[in-house]
This record gives C-alpha cells, sequence and structure tokens, in this order.
C-alpha cells in the first residue's frame, strides 16, 4: 500500500541530517528516508482546518491510543492512569535525572549506548558510571555482564540506572528474564530503573520485545518506562512522548517534575498526529518491517562479497546497524572521517557510544534500497582505501 523505494531531496528543508553540502550521504542521525503514513498526514491536516492555535490539553484518547496499541502489537495491558504525556524522550530523561537524583550522584548505563544519555546525565551535574557489556567477537554480539551491573548499583552514590530497550546501537531486546534481573538489583539497591523503550516497535522477528510494563506489579515498583511514535512513525519532529510509571507516588515525583520543566503541555499537531499513528499506522508498520529486513538482507549480502574484514554485530532490533571494525582500526572516529572525506558517506563514529564503541561504526539502514545500495557502495570504497595512522 506504501512506497518505499522513492528518494526525496531532503537538503534545504531544515532537517539535520541533510544540512551537509551536496555530495554528501548521510547515514547518520536516526531518523528515516521514508515519507511518514498519508494517514498521520491527513491527521494533521484535518488540525490545521480549524484555525484556532491557542493552548491546549493531553484528552484521554492520545493515552487510550497509545495503550490499545501495547495491548494489540505487544501483548501488554498499561492503564491509562499509568500515563503521563512530555514534549520528547530525552527531556523526560533529564526531568527525571534532575527530579530523582542529586547533583553529585551517579547514574548507571550499558555502555556502548546512545550517547545523548551522556548528556542528560552529564550536563545536570550527575556523574556517568558505565557498566560495560561483554562482547564476543567471535559471535559478533553483547550481553550483561551481570557482576560488574551489581558492582555498580551497589555503590552508594548509584541513585538512577538508565537502561535501553531495545538497546542502541547494538539493537539488542532484552528478555523477561534479563529485565527481571535488572530491576530486582534496582530494587535491592534503591535505585530508580527507567527505560528507554523508543525502539520496541522496530524489532525484525524473534526474540519479540517485551515492555517493562509487562512484568508484574511487584517489580514496578522503581520504574518509568519512556516511549513515542517518534522512531517508528519517523515523526521526531513531533515532539510527543509517553512516560509510564505504575507506581503513584513516583508518578507524582515525575509530573511535579514534567510541569516545572514545563515539558507537558503538547504543541498543535502531537495530539491528532500521535493518536492516528497508534489508531492507523499497524498497516504502514508491517510494510516498514518488511523493508528493514529486505535491507538488512542487502547488508548481509555484501559483507559476503567484501574484500575486508567487516562483521555485522547488530542484533533484530532498530534500524541502526552496528559494524565492528576493529580488525582496520582502533578508533573509529579516525575511519568514520576518512570515509566521509573521501566518498561523501556520513557514519557514527561508535567513539561516542563509550564502552567498546572505538571498534564500531553505526550505519542507519531505514532509506530506500537504492539509497542503501549507494551507500554501502561509498562504504565499501572507504574501507578498501582506508590507511590507520601509525597512533592508532
Amino acid at each position: 500500500m506504501y512506497d518505499f523505494t522513492k528518494v526525496v531531496d531532503r537538503s534545504h528543508t531544515n532537517s539535520v541530517k541533510w544540512q551537509g553540502t551536496d555530495n554528501e550521504l548521510p547515514l547518520s542521525i536516526a531518523d528515516m528516508e521514508f515519507a511518514v503514513a498519508p494517514e498521520i498526514v491527513k491527521a494533521m491536516h484535518t488540525k490545521l482546518t480549524t484555525p484556532y492555535f491557542g493552548y491546549e490539553y493531553v484528552p484521554l484518547a492520545f493515552f487510550q491510543a497509545i495503550s490499545e496499541w501495547y495491548q494489540t502489537q505487544h501483548q501488554t495491558q498499561i492503564s491509562t492512569a499509568w500515563m503521563l504525556f512530555c514534549n520528547g524522550v530525552v527531556p523526560a530523561l533529564s526531568s527525571m535525572i534532575r527530579r530523582l537524583s542529586q547533583p553529585g550522584d551517579q547514574v548507571v548505563v550499558q555502555t556502548p549506548v546512545y550517547d545523548i544519555f551522556f548528556h542528560s546525565i552529564e550536563n545536570n551535574g550527575r556523574h556517568v558510571v558505565e557498566s560495560p557489556l561483554s562482547y564476543d567477537p567471535q559471535q559478533a554480539c553483547y550481553s550483561i555482564d551481570w557482576a560488574d551491573l551489581e558492582a555498580k548499583l551497589a555503590q552508594p552514590l548509584s541513585k538512577i540506572m538508565l537502561l535501553c530497550n531495545p538497546h542502541n546501537p547494538i539493537g539488542r531486546v532484552w528478555s523477561r528474564v534479563e529485565l527481571q534481573n535488572i530491576i530486582q538489583l534496582c530494587q535491592q539497591y534503591h535505585v530508580w530503573l527507567i527505560s528507554d523503550e523508543i525502539h520496541g516497535d522496530l524489532v525484525l522477528g524473534q526474540p519479540a520485545y517485551t515492555p517493562v510494563a509487562a512484568l508484574p506489579p511487584a517489580l514496578l515498583t522503581n520504574v518509568a518506562a519512556c516511549v513515542s511514535p517518534s522512531k517508528t512513525f519517523n515523526l521526531a519532529a513531533l515532539h510527543s512522548a509517553c512516560v509510564i510509571v505504575p507506581d503513584p507516588d513516583l508518578r507524582a515525583t515525575i509530573s511535579r517534575g514534567f510541569n516545572n520543566d514545563e515539558l507537558a503541555e503538547p504543541n498543535l499537531l502531537a495530539v491528532p498526529a500521535t493518536i492516528a499513528a497508534y489508531q492507523q499506522g499497524q498497516t504502514w508498520l508491517q510494510e516498514l518491517l518488511q523493508v528493514l529486513t529486505a535491507n538488512r538482507q542487502q547488508v548481509t549480502a555484501w559483507l559476503n562479497q567484501l574484500p575486508v574484514n567487516l562483521q555485522l554485530a547488530s542484533a533484530n532490533a532498530t534500524y541502526l546497524l552496528w559494524f565492528d571494525v576493529s580488525s582496520m582500526t582502533a578508533n573509529a572516529q579516525e575511519l568514520a572521517t576518512f570515509i566521509k572525506q573521501q566518498t561523501g558517506l556520513i557514519l557514527n563514529a561508535g567513539n561516542v557510544y563509550r564502552g567498546n564503541g572505538a571498534h564500531f561504526l553505526r550505519l542507519n539502514s531505514a532509506c530506500p534500497p537504492a539509497m542503501l545500495k549507494q551507500a554501502l557502495s561509498r562504504f565499501q570504497t572507504g574501507l578498501i582505501n582506508f590507511v590507520p595512522s601509525k597512533n592508532h
């Protein structure tokens, strides 16, 4: 029903991703090169037909649409009473960090992880405590270092853990058992758990995404989960998110923080577009997942004929592909800079995600197949011609 093949010129559109030169091909920032579902656009147009753009509140229908989506898509019952509106997941993270901890406290993260986590922690005067994920280079996969995670959570100044589920950039969904173990450790050491679940709908096959809200009530007393249509439906500029907080006391504390930080009021289009996405976007998402799966297959075929040693270390979630370049360099930033200079292809250097990220590059595969083919051609040219500096 939908066209995922059309390549559109997004330069000169105020796109952060496409603000470079004409020769550049940016497959870095995590938004998609696919048109938003027309059902969502129609809902926006309908809203604009009434030219009164005053202050708005968030109606119950907004939260009901999210609750029904999680019931049908993820077989998880989430009460609308648990939900708070926020104008973005990252603003929500920063607000909760300020509200649930004090300057100088520690926030635990599992690295390599989404780099904006570090900004939200450090810009608010808290300290990052890394619990590096264990990496198996033979299998090109990650797992949790449980002993290290417990040691970091047990430190007296550790007050919050930021979880990424599914995990960006490694594309890993955490199992129900893993989530239970994480929450139990957080409860044992009196640590708040904030789970960023913005990529939860973007899972290709099994294992499936398990929302933390799907766990037994006894495990949810210290938990807040952030969800949004922004990644699923390519609505990053909509600034619409929902924070799910089952415990009423914790929810009241977080709500006070959102209101103090002026994050609880929707913009003009946030409500109708979000409702349309969750009520009418299922078919569009199903087709998107088929395209993303085919793009992964294109990447796999490309890797099989590549004349240099490159491994795909991504699991089955997100459209962000995580390439192990350790056979070529110990500094992915140097390689990313070279590829950009030589070919115009822009990738994320893994250094910014900390942990062992300096050995990885991240590529956004959410684009038409023709664009991906061109990107892989440029990528290959850069890899073949790269010569690491003597310092690395």
